[in-house]
């Protein structure tokens, strides 16, 4: 039978246990971890600058030479440990390798923390024996904590995203659990290890076995701070919403002054077009579209000292307007497949084509309030219509910029005549006049506003109000 795995990598974090699982592990026959082998500030352990033959110099220049090495070095399989600050490179590198075997360590956090803090004050980061033991008590504070656990969480989530991605799985193993010499024996296994053991190593002893308010200085303030620790992230807003791209062709450029609009769509695009046109004294029809990533890289590398912008509006405004002009069909911007979807399957009470005399407020309202909840589905992943630009979470269209650039500025509809003033005058351009945008029609947001509606709209857009601080509209 073939080995499953070429070698083998275990993640962990300092003060999890890492050193007394290397030693295990390293105990059965045929398997070997030689250490922290891409710690930036060492190899393989504290103070070593070579290894194999290889030099932290050549380490850096290519990680994979190493690893490379290690392998060729060891009868059996290789591994070593990675912590979630070390080499990115190799970790990419194994993420992507099936054939290395992944061993995920994980210890409750503030027990870590605590143990990391003793080991800080005393120097001793490992025990071979009691009689050498050393204690101290440590003070517990609050933001370097939370610091810690944010960056625990995040790689975590990243390993699992990464190893979802793959099709990949990995054997997770507690603190707790390396004192199981059955566990243990199905890590073996694991990593294809026949051999079992009755015992565990005990060369490596526990060095802070007491209760953690025998360590901890401020014990009664630590438990009041840990109060307010999310640990189940119940603040949590749940966002199944599918990533957006950058849209670039949607871009607008100033005719002449160095000057990039990153439209987000459903907000006032008619009035910054107009407000652009009017810097350089030229049509709207002058301004610069449909950009490639290709084309903007020229017109940014043409455009020295280039300012860029986005404007953001509130849930409500946006999401009316957006009902007006795209779903009602009254700007000749209709969306005619999913405007009929909207009447047949999901049961807005739109006309049949433009909006009468006969159409109503009430009609419009109760129109809006279920296109509101519509959205609400739909950018959960609920239905089969598309996630449309034009109402996609705010949030996530900006996010989408990040993937080629951010804009510089991200300015507020409430303000938006004061905020492009600022814009001008920063490119030393006297600012032009704002116009307002088009009022929606047949019927304004003001006309249908109410606390029903507002609550529709916020439970559409959760993670906008929660990002961006949004209070009731008006």
């Amino acid at each position: 039978m073939s080995q499953p795995f070429d070698y083998f990598v275990i993640f962990a974090e300092m003060r999890t246990g890492s050193n007394f699982l290397e030693e295990n592990v390293n105990a059965y026959p045929g398997l070997k971890c030689w250490g922290e082998v891409f710690n930036p500030a060492f190899i393989g352990k504290s103070q070593q600058k070579e290894m194999l033959g290889i030099s932290m110099l050549e380490r850096e220049a290519d990680p994979r030479v190493l690893l490379k090495k290690l392998r060729q070095s060891t009868d059996g399989l290789a591994g070593f440990r990675f912590f979630h600050d070390h080499d990115p490179r190799i970790l990419s590198h194994v993420l992507e390798d099936p054939k290395c075997a992944k061993i995920i360590l994980t210890r409750n956090p503030l027990d870590s923390y605590v143990s990391r803090k003793i080991a800080g004050v005393t120097g001793q980061w490992r025990l071979g024996d009691l009689k050498d033991a050393k204690s101290a008590k440590i003070a517990f504070e609050k933001r370097e904590f939370q610091t810690m656990l944010d960056e625990l969480k995040d790689f975590q989530i990243f390993l699992q995203r990464q190893l979802q991605m793959t099709g990949q799985t990995a054997f997770y193993i507690n603190y707790e659990d390396i004192q199981d010499v059955e566990v243990l024996n199905g890590l073996a296994r694991f990593l294809g290890v026949t051999a079992e053991r009755n015992k565990t190593s005990q060369k490596t002893k526990v060095q802070n076995p007491s209760r953690l308010e025998d360590k901890v200085l401020n014990y009664a303030e630590m438990v009041s701070d840990l109060s307010s620790v999310d640990h189940f992230n119940l603040s949590n807003t749940p966002n199944f919403e599918p990533r957006r791209k950058p849209a670039v062709p949607t871009y607008v450029a100033c005719a002449e002054t160095s000057l990039l609009y990153m439209p987000v769509r459903g907000g006032p695009e008619s009035a910054v077009a107009e407000w652009m046109s009017a810097l350089d004294k030229v049509d709207t029809e002058a301004l610069q579209r449909g950009f490639s990533q290709k084309t903007l890289r020229q017109w940014k590398r043409q455009h020295k000292g280039h300012r860029s912008f986005t404007v953001i509006s509130h849930p409500a405004q946006r999401l009316h307007r957006v009902f007006c002009d795209y779903i009602l069909n009254i700007s000749g911007k209709t969306y005619g497949e999913i405007r009929e979807t909207l009447r047949t399957t999901y049961k807005l009470p739109l006309p049949p084509g433009e909006p009468t005399e006969s159409y109503t407020r009430d009609q419009h309202r109760e129109a809006f309030l279920k296109f509101a909840g519509f959205v609400q589905g739909n950018l959960n992943g609920q239905t089969s219509v598309r996630v449309d630009g034009t109402w996609a979470s705010q949030s996530e269209v900006i996010k989408g910029f990040a993937d080629f650039s951010l804009p510089d500025i991200v300015i507020r509809e409430e303000s938006l005549a004061e905020d492009l003033s600022h814009l001008a005058a920063s490119l030393g351009i006297k600012p032009a006049l704002v116009v307002d945008e088009p009022e929606d029609a047949p019927y304004t947001l003001a006309e249908i506003y109410d606390a029903e509606v507002e609550e529709a709209v916020k439970a559409a857009y959760q993670r906008d109000y929660m990002m961006f601080g949004f209070k009731p509209w008006g």
